[in-house]
C-alpha cells in the first residue's frame, strides 16, 4: 500500500505524487504489466512461470545493486539458479521439490562464497539466503496457485486484491490522509489510506472470489483484508530495507514506480497468505 498525505491540492497530488512520481507514466506502466500478466495466463498458463521467473530475477539484480551500496556482495549466481529451480520445482513437483531445491541452494551459496575468504562471509551468505527467501520462496506460492485447475483465476484474484489495496490506499491517502501510520518508517502512509485500502481490497476480493472462482462472498472478505494487511507489511518492510541501505528506490526500471522491487514488495508478501486462503477455502472447480 502506498498511501499519500497531500501537500498540494488533490488534483495536483493525483497528477504527481509528493514523492515526485509521474502519475500518468505510473498508470501506463502498471497497465502494461497487468496486460502482460493477463496475456500469459490466457494463452498458455505455463508461460506465466517465465513471467514470474524473469520478474524475480530482475528483483534479485536490484537487490544485489542495493546491497552493494553497503558493501554487501550477494552471491548472485547460486541464488539465481537455485531460485529458478525452486519456482519450476514448485509447479511441477510441489512444495517438497521446492524445499529440496532451496536446501541445495543454501549449501551452494555457502560453497560459492568460500572462494572469497572469511571477510564478510556471514554477511554475504546471509544476504544471499535472505534474497532467496524474500523473492523465490515467496514466488513458489504464486506457482502453487497457478498449478490448480482454476489457477489462472486464482492468480487474477491474488493480483487484483493486492493492486486494489495499493490503489485504494493511494487515492484515500492523497484525498484524506492526515494521520501517519508509521512516520519513522514511511511518513507518507496514513491511516486514512489504510482505510481506503481495506475498502478497495474487500470489494475486489468479494468480486473476484464470487465471480471468478465461484467461492463464498465471505472468503472474498478474508482475502481482501489479508491482502491489505500483508501488502502493507510488505511495503513497510521494503521501506525499512531502503532506509537501512540509504536509498530511495530499488532501481529506475519502471517510470513512475522506481525499481521493479518497488512493485513486487506487496505482491510477494501477499502470495503465501493468498495461496493458503484460496487453497483452504475455495474448492477447485
Amino acid at each position: 500500500m502506498r498511501s499519500e498525505s497531500p501537500e498540494d491540492t488533490p488534483a495536483e497530488s493525483l497528477k504527481t505524487s509528493r514523492a515526485g512520481r509521474n502519475l500518468p507514466a505510473s498508470i501506463a506502466v502498471g497497465v502494461g504489466l497487468l496486460v502482460m500478466v493477463v496475456l500469459s495466463l490466457a494463452l498458455v498458463k505455463e508461460a506465466f512461470i517465465a513471467v514470474v521467473a524473469v520478474a524475480l530475477l530482475i528483483g534479485l539484480y536490484e537487490l544485489t545493486r542495493a546491497f552493494s551500496t553497503a558493501g554487501i556482495r550477494l552471491p548472485v549466481v547460486p541464488v539465481a539458479v537455485g531460485g529458478v529451480a525452486m519456482l519450476v520445482g514448485s509447479y511441477w513437483g510441489g512444495m517438497e521439490t521446492a524445499a529440496i531445491a532451496m536446501a541445495l541452494t543454501v549449501i551452494g551459496t555457502m560453497v560459492w562464497r568460500l572462494t572469497e575468504g572469511a571477510d564478510g562471509f556471514v554477511r554475504d551468505v546471509g544476504a544471499g539466503i535472505f534474497s532467496l527467501s524474500y523473492l523465490f520462496l515467496m514466488g513458489t506460492f504464486v506457482l502453487l496457485m497457478l498449478k490448480e485447475d482454476d489457477g489462472p483465476w486464482r492468480i487474477v484474484a491474488f493480483i487484483i486484491a493486492t493492486i486494489a489495496s495499493d490503489i485504494g490506499g493511494y487515492i484515500a491517502g492523497v484525498l484524506f490522509g492526515k494521520h501517519p501510520m508509521a512516520p519513522t518508517i514511511s511518513p507518507k502512509k496514513s491511516w486514512e489510506g489504510f482505510a481506503g485500502s481495506l475498502l478497495f481490497g474487500i470489494g475486489t476480493g468479494i468480486a473476484t472470489v464470487v465471480y471468478a472462482l465461484d467461492g463464498d462472498w465471505w472468503v472474498g472478505i478474508i482475502l481482501g483484508v489479508a491482502g491489505v494487511v500483508f501488502a502493507t507489511l510488505g511495503d513497510l518492510s521494503e521501506s525499512l530495507i531502503k532506509r537501512d541501505l540509504g536509498i530511495k528506490d530499488m532501481g529506475d526500471l519502471l517510470p513512475g514506480h522506481g525499481g521493479l522491487m518497488d512493485r513486487l514488495d506487496s505482491l510477494i508478501a501477499v502470495a503465501p497468505i493468498a495461496w493458503l486462503i484460496l487453497y483452504k477455502l475455495v474448492d477447485v472447480t
